[in-house]
């Protein structure tokens, strides 16, 4: 291993933890809870977000270290004047910290949280006159609050549309604040839930928000020349099937951003690979980090970069490890790699060199890899 110091301009540093106090939990549903932190005001800057970005939360359970990536679900502008940051976690199955969060965590609790991060975004027009449409269904809602409320506040001239998929009404998260969002933005904000297990007065809002069930409401109620930007995020079905409809449609890709919170794409998750520390590399894995040079042997290419960074940089930011959340990303610098799978890097950002430490292997013999890029 080689560590050096980046000489020249000082680095940017990467997103890093702190220790945030919970200031409050809330009861969304049975399933799902919304955590809102404390943020010192020596911190303010730090956590300062983007709407649609999210927070990692680090915590260890059962003796074992597990982290897990929440969206912020408030505005941009209740977050500065409230000094706080507001996440919501749904509880999944078999998930420890979902769990955790939802039966453990009270008031008072200091957790340990790190920067916002996330491209699932889009930038604020305050002088345009736009129609925002969000696709979502489940927890997929988390950062589309962000991401509505947002826009309704910063573009007073525009408005949104909200399609929101659940299985019934007892299981829709916000459901309240979705409400009182419509009385605070009357003619401007439109709520259509869709319910897969509940039956509705009006039979197109009862069933899977699928493709055809899409099509129908696009020509009832949401013509796509109508709308300015979308915003699709929920299950893997969801997104890829209502992207594919909007490119059909002809959408500009640049107007269409997208989030995937749960993959299920018939493909399984590659283990851990365990390797020798001591056998020969096969490849050598150069890592530029908060201005310091690492260099890294990699006794097997089957193992992800990833891993390997973690042995000698613990600092090495991460969360999924499923190529979903991209809190892994940098830019290659020198090499090639090949990612298993990725649902977090937009077209141009891979065309830029972005890759996803957690799901790259190199091809190269040497690879340089730049988190501070």
């Amino acid at each position: 291993m080689t560590d050096l110091t980046t000489a020249g301009a000082p680095a940017r540093h990467r997103a890093r933890f702190h220790d945030l106090t919970v200031a409050d939990v809330e009861r969304l549903t049975d399933e799902s809870v919304a955590i809102t932190f404390t943020v010192p005001p020596d911190l303010a800057d730090e956590y300062v977000f983007e709407p649609g970005q999210h927070l990692t939360i680090r915590a260890v359970l059962g003796g074992e270290e597990v982290r897990q990536s929440y969206s912020i679900c408030q505005s941009r502008a209740t977050a500065t004047a409230t000094g706080t940051l507001r996440v919501a976690a749904a509880r999944v199955p078999e998930g420890r910290m979902s769990t955790w969060l939802n039966d453990v965590v009270a008031p008072g609790d200091v957790l340990e949280v790190m920067t916002p991060l996330g491209s699932f975004t889009c930038a604020a027009a305050p002088d345009a006159a736009r129609h925002h449409v969000a696709i979502a269904a489940g927890s997929g809602i988390t950062p589309v609050m962000s991401l509505l409320t947002s826009a309704l506040e910063e573009e007073p001239r525009s408005r949104a549309t909200l399609l929101f998929g659940n299985r019934k009404t007892s299981t829709i998260m916000f459901l309240e604040e979705l409400e009182d969002l419509k009385n605070r933005c009357p003619g401007r904000f439109h709520l259509v839930n869709v319910l897969s297990r509940e039956a509705q007065d009006v039979e197109l809002f009862s069933g899977r928000l699928d493709r055809e069930r899409l099509e129908r409401i696009f020509a009832a109620l949401v013509p796509v020349a109508s709308v300015d930007e979308w915003y699709l995020c929920g299950p893997f079905g969801l997104v890829t099937g209502a992207e594919a409809l909007l490119q059909e449609r002809g959408v500009d890709q640049h107007h269409i951003h997208h989030e995937i919170f749960h993959v299920d794409d018939g493909t399984e998750p590659k283990r851990k690979i365990v390797v020798d520390e001591a056998a020969p590399p096969e490849a050598t894995v150069t890592v530029n980090l908060d201005g310091r040079t690492t260099v890294i042997p990699m006794p097997s290419r089957e193992e992800s970069i990833l891993d390997a960074t973690l042995r000698l940089r613990p600092d090495a930011p991460y969360s999924c490890t499923n190529g979903v959340c991209g809190t892994c990303r940098a830019r290659l610098v020198a090499g090639q790699v090949r990612m298993d799978r990725n649902y977090s890097l937009e077209p141009e950002e891979v065309e830029a060199g972005i890759v996803l430490a957690c799901q790259s292997h190199p091809v190269t013999d040497e690879v340089s890899l730049d988190y501070d890029a």
